[in-house]
């Protein structure tokens, strides 16, 4: 039996005038999952993550973080989140230790609780040389990892992270990726926002679009990344040889199944009617055997950009009337 979902958002709005910065989001993410949030700037991700992370009301919807509404019980919530924002100023004259220390005060903690839990994070982010330094004096990568050590002194169980790699250089941005390797060993549920999308795929099990303030898909980075742009049931394959390609062409002509699509100087692009990948594996023993001289056989991806300029071409989904409340259950 599959865990019950962790975080439920449903019908999500929230307005500014006629705006409508968030309009009828709904999602669900099971407990441990790492999902990224994808959108153009102004498509209502930050507005949305901070009604998640109860810093804003919603006009309408609601949200249940492992069953308590976080509407009605916003300080339980908080003591279960974390809340990393795009950008964190340091006060000037304080130090990393200071910094840390402020805010573990700040969320009760005193005496031996305050010291490993300051303790804790100072290893996780590697900020122990730092802690006498200016915290305004860091370098962006290491003021991220001071952000993140913040956002993780109350132990939180889902963390909400805004643009976490923005900014970094290469290194810094692998760094971050070990993080959340780290992070999602440790069972935390996270929701990360971020344009770096290839990054995403990378680190989340699955994507959620967003665009005008609507929910556009919800969606694994394998399903986004298959590309069904030849023809329903079937698989776009990239078939390379070695020297001239007419023997692949003839047998591409003859063998049931397969539809050249476009021939190539070095091989050829071609659609194969099917779905099972143990067919096709079989396919590629079959073209070898038969004496094709293959350099590279693949599935055809398509980049997580190119899914998400796709998406945006997408017609928009029907607004659901507005029949319900705006303040629909808050019990």
């Amino acid at each position: 039996m599959s865990a019950a979902p962790f975080l439920v958002v449903h019908n999500l709005v929230r307005h500014f005038g006629s705006v409508r910065a968030v309009d009828g989001v709904s999602f669900q993410i099971a407990p441990g999952q790492v999902v990224g949030l994808i959108g153009a700037n102004g498509a209502g991700k930050t507005t949305m993550m901070r009604m998640l992370a109860t810093l804003d009301p919603p006009d309408g919807g609601t949200i249940h973080l492992d069953g308590i509404n976080a509407v009605a019980h916003p300080a339980k919530i908080r003591r279960r989140l974390g809340w990393m924002p795009d950008f964190v100023g340091a006060s000037r004259d304080m130090s990393v230790g200071d910094y840390l220390d402020f805010y573990a005060r700040a969320h009760g903690f005193h005496g031996r609780e305050l010291i490993r839990r300051i303790a804790d994070v100072v290893q996780f982010g590697e900020l122990g040389p730092l802690l006498d330094r200016p915290a305004d004096a860091l370098s962006k990568g290491q003021m991220q990892r001071l952000s993140l050590a913040r956002t993780l002194l109350n132990e939180p169980e889902f963390l909400i992270l805004d643009e976490p790699a923005a900014g970094l250089d290469p290194k810094a941005r692998i760094e971050f990726k070990n993080v959340i390797r780290l992070l999602r060993g440790r069972g935390k549920t996270m929701l990360i926002s971020s344009h770096i999308l290839s990054e995403l795929g990378e680190m989340c099990d699955s994507l959620l679009f967003m665009d005008a303030g609507r929910m556009m898909h919800h969606g694994d980075t394998d399903s986004l990344r298959q590309r069904d742009a030849v023809a329903a049931g079937a698989f776009a394959i990239n078939i390379r040889v070695h020297g001239d390609p007419a023997a692949l062409l003839e047998w591409l002509s003859v063998r049931a199944g397969w539809r050249l699509v476009e021939s190539r100087r070095d091989g050829a692009r071609a659609a194969f009617a099917g779905s099972d990948p143990l067919v096709l594996a079989g396919e590629l023993r079959r073209l070898t055997a038969d004496g094709i001289c293959v350099t590279d056989f693949h599935r055809e991806e398509r980049r997580l950009e190119e899914a998400f300029v796709e998406m945006l071409r997408e017609p928009a989904p029907v607004r659901p009337q507005r029949g319900v409340a705006a303040a629909e259950d808050r019990s």
